[in-house]
């Protein structure tokens, strides 16, 4: 199970419950297993191929593969690991809240879904945007999704509040950085306002007067983190139909993402 790690496994088992299953009277199949099954998906998001194409080496059909990732995603299962390492990250002191940033990738929609929209960017095909806050080192704190057409400044404040409480090393959970780095996309007086009033200070680049080059010896990071995803080929262009089931292949990413992280990284802190 190269694709659920040991590590990875017991993660999911921390936060999800084992599914439940009442065999009919007599007997019959044998209930594929969690794990087998958790495989099979992160080989779906990563490889981008359709439910049909999962091979039969995971063991589950490709039926009871959707059928528990579908289950999942309306459960919002994604998002418990990836707050867990959240947490793991806090409690070793390895989140830097100095400096965080703020941006958004859009991707081409295959088929005319919720959550989709004409692209400004892509002469007006049909899109969606995946929006993303990350710390100073570019891990991703908050995600969220929506049409390719909503402005990215309507995202901002969704995706602060997004930022669950994480441990600290030292005190109680935060869930609130220090400053906010963001491009013109976000120049808006009443979203420094807002985030002012949060103690939250911001650095937002000035349509006409600041050049793009000045905010992005701070905002590469983000840059960086928005590609990252990519690295899921399920996330090259949207398939879903449904939104949660998008917001769950995003989520995915951000669990493998951070978790390749937190191995890298050991608990005194040394790579």
């Amino acid at each position: 199970m190269w694709l659920a790690p040991e590590e990875l496994w017991v993660l999911f088992r921390r936060v999800v419950p084992p599914t439940e299953v009442i065999r009919p009277q007599g007997g019959g199949r044998r209930r594929a297993g969690d794990r087998e099954v958790l495989a099979a998906i992160i080989f779906v998001a990563t490889s981008g191929c359709t439910w049909r194409q999962s091979p039969p080496v995971f063991g589950p059909a490709w039926q009871t593969v959707y059928r528990r990732f579908a289950r999942w995603s309306g459960e919002r299962v994604g998002a418990r690991p990836h707050r867990v390492i959240l947490d793991e990250f806090g409690a070793r002191g390895e989140l830097d809240w100095s400096r965080c940033a703020i941006d958004s990738v859009s991707l081409r929609a295959a088929k005319g879904s919720p959550l989709t929209g004409p692209n400004p960017t892509d002469r007006g095909k049909l899109g969606s945007k995946i929006h993303l806050i990350c710390d100073r080192n570019g891990l991703p704190l908050s995600l969220g999704i929506s049409s390719a057409n909503m402005h990215d400044s309507q995202g901002l404040e969704p995706l602060v509040r997004g930022i669950p409480p994480i441990r600290s090393r030292r005190g109680p959970q935060r869930r609130m950085q220090a400053k906010l780095h963001a491009d013109k996309g976000y120049d808006y007086d009443h979203l420094r306002r807002w985030l002012r009033e949060r103690g939250i200070r911001h650095r937002i680049a000035r349509k006409g007067i600041e050049s793009s080059k000045r905010l992005g010896r701070h905002r590469w990071v983000v840059e960086r983190t928005v590609s990252w995803p990519a690295g899921c080929r399920r996330l090259h262009r949207r398939y879903e139909r449904k939104a949660e089931h998008f917001l769950a292949f995003v989520g995915i990413a951000a669990v493998l993402i951070s978790h390749r992280r937190l191995q890298t990284v050991s608990p005194s802190g040394t790579k």
